[in-house]
């Protein structure tokens, strides 16, 4: 018999009874689509993840001070190790919260005191004016550049370049506006003002240290040895013998990247196991209902066997019937799956992302289903006695 003429029995026997198809069906859609609703989920974790600490830097080495310690970094130690021979740009920095003001707009926003390589070390562009300037930290001019989350609270545009806003209750000349980087909530990289580190120590934070030190290499390849050259030089500074502990941390972006890399993709392949259950239950409805339809149709399967069909052909009518109701339940379910990921995507906020081995992975996971859970009833059927079964009531 033919793979043609198979399929036709196959798709006859199921409109006979569609309610009950329906049913056994459901139970492969909702693990095929479970299955690629949360790969996808998990995929579109881990693409934005990248992207965020992608975004935050290019070639990006972040020295802070180590927790319990107090603020041991300084500006020296900045100047100190820009004048490395593999440092691309250095860029101190010192935060706060203030209040910024613009008229009678107000909003909390985070200020960030800063140098000239901050834009080059943190990899952000300028969409409107300049940035901040040599002469600007030199001479503490109270100038500032706002994020684009905090230009927008402040209902500035591009045509505000030049104006003058109130940080902290002091006023200071808005020289730019920054490309946004997109993101939300809690340390919202678009939600900022940069203003000349002198003038954060001057009128905002007490005491000459700083907050962190941002490090752009040069090459990617040297990341690790410029990290080194940097421990070495900072334990130098703070006079740290070999056995003292270290007062400060140097935390490498690319270690970073790849660790939250390597964590989501472990968790997008958990969620996936997990969602695999259901496709087992589903697999096993269909074996359910397929033996039952052995036992209904034993009448018909001694008929076909007394004229003349072999058991190879009784085993592939049912094996291809038990494919045919797993294929279209798995269709089904990646058109709801796909669907749901988008769904969610777009609410969280980082898009769809397809993937078409995830695709293959969830059609050959329905196949499968068809196989390991059809064989049995079909080999049932296939070795019942036709004069026991034209006997069979």
């Amino acid at each position: 018999m033919s793979l043609y003429e198979l399929l036709r029995l196959a798709l006859s026997r199921l409109r006979t009874s569609r309610l009950r198809a329906a049913l056994t069906m459901l139970g492969v859609i909702i693990g095929v689509a479970s299955v690629v609703a949360l790969v996808g989920v998990g995929q579109g974790t881990t693409s934005n993840i990248t992207a965020r600490l992608a975004g935050l830097g290019t070639n990006l080495l972040t020295i802070s001070p180590t927790n319990g310690s107090t603020n041991t970094l300084s500006l020296d130690d900045a100047a100190a190790i820009g004048k490395l021979a593999s440092i691309g740009g250095v860029a101190p920095e010192i935060s706060t919260s203030l209040t910024a003001a613009a008229g009678t707009t107000t909003t909390t926003t985070s200020v960030v005191g800063t140098t000239p390589a901050y834009p080059t070390v943190r990899a952000y562009d300028v969409w409107q004016g300049t940035f901040l300037t040599d002469a600007g930290i030199d001479h503490d001019l109270r100038v500032a550049v706002l994020g684009a989350t905090t230009a927008a609270n402040l209902g500035l545009g591009a045509s505000d370049v030049g104006s003058d806003i109130s940080v902290g209750g002091l006023p200071f000349r808005v020289i730019g506006i920054l490309q946004p980087k997109g993101g939300s909530g809690f340390q919202n990289p678009d939600d900022m003002v940069l203003v000349p580190i002198g003038v954060v120590q001057k009128y905002f934070v007490a005491g000459e240290t700083v907050r962190t030190i941002g490090v752009s290499v040069s090459d990617p390849a040297q990341m690790t040895a410029a990290s080194a050259e940097i421990t070495a030089l900072l334990r130098e500074r703070h006079d740290l013998a070999a056995t003292d502990t270290a007062d400060f941390n140097v935390f490498n972006q690319t270690q970073l990247l790849a660790a939250a890399s390597s964590i989501t993709e472990t968790l997008t392949l958990l969620l996936g196991g997990i969602a695999s259950i259901s496709l087992i239950v589903g697999g096993i409805g269909i074996m359910n209902i397929m033996l039952v339809s052995v036992r209904e149709r034993t009448r018909e399967i001694g008929i076909r066997k007394a004229v003349g069909a072999r058991g190879r052909d009784i085993l592939a009518q049912f094996l291809v019937e038990a494919l045919t109701l797993s294929l279209l339940g798995g269709f089904i379910g990646i058109i709801v799956g796909l669907a749901v990921s988008a769904g969610i995507g777009k609410l969280a906020g980082w898009g769809f992302t397809f993937n078409p081995g995830t695709i293959a992975v969830a059609v050959l996971f329905s196949l499968a289903v068809g196989v390991i859970f059809g064989v049995w009833p079909a080999r049932q059927a296939a070795r019942l006695d036709p004069i026991t079964a034209l006997r069979y009531e």
